[in-house]
């Protein structure tokens, strides 16, 4: 067993690491530029939502779609056959507070690092192997990062290809903690 005190290095290292990957993927490379499509009738559709008077939050309609179709009145029914189904995340108004996502993401980060260091050193002993401790850091840290995603598709209809490069991304992220953990090691 190694202590979660001994591996504090790895830790900050690794979350550190994929703080910056996660900053150039999203930010620098042109990876996720095309996963939001660009809404024609923009103005008129944020016109009715400022009207509507809705505030930050998660929607969907027609909320008899999250039913079951048998307690659909015949109104309710035909809404959902004629459609559009969907759902709608409202951010609030003003530009959104990158600093503090971005200091939410670090937090994160460092959770999802320190349950890795605790895992590992609950099953790995000091001194063990770098693929050892590479495949045990890199896989907690990908399911971590990405194990997740699908049920965005499966269930919230996001678009696979945005899914799939958000686990690839997830994977570079699972890869950059487990090279850290794996090289800062401690030793016997």
């Amino acid at each position: 067993m190694v202590p979660i005190g001994d591996l504090l290095v790895p830790i900050l290292l690794s979350a550190i690491a994929v703080f910056f990957a996660s900053f150039l993927v999203w930010a620098v490379l042109p990876w996720h530029k095309g996963d939001w499509k660009h809404l024609d009738g923009e103005d008129a559709l944020m016109k009715t939502l400022r009207e509507l008077g809705l505030s930050r939050g998660q929607y969907t309609w027609p909320q008899a779609a999250t039913r079951p179709p048998k307690t659909w009145s015949e109104a309710e029914a035909k809404r959902v056959r004629e459609g559009p189904l969907g759902s709608l995340v409202l951010w609030g108004q003003g530009p959104p507070s990158m600093g503090k996502s971005m200091g939410l993401w670090l937090v994160y980060l460092l959770v999802v690092s320190w349950v890795v260091a605790y895992l590992a050193g609950r099953t790995l002993a000091p001194g063990a192997d770098y693929l050892a401790v590479f495949r045990v850091t890199g896989t907690v840290a990908f399911l971590a990062y990405a194990g997740a995603r699908p049920s965005d598709s499966i269930y919230f209809f996001h678009s696979w290809s945005s899914t799939i490069k958000m686990m690839i991304d997830g994977l570079l992220y699972g890869l950059l903690t487990a090279g850290f953990f794996g090289w800062l090691w401690p030793g016997l």
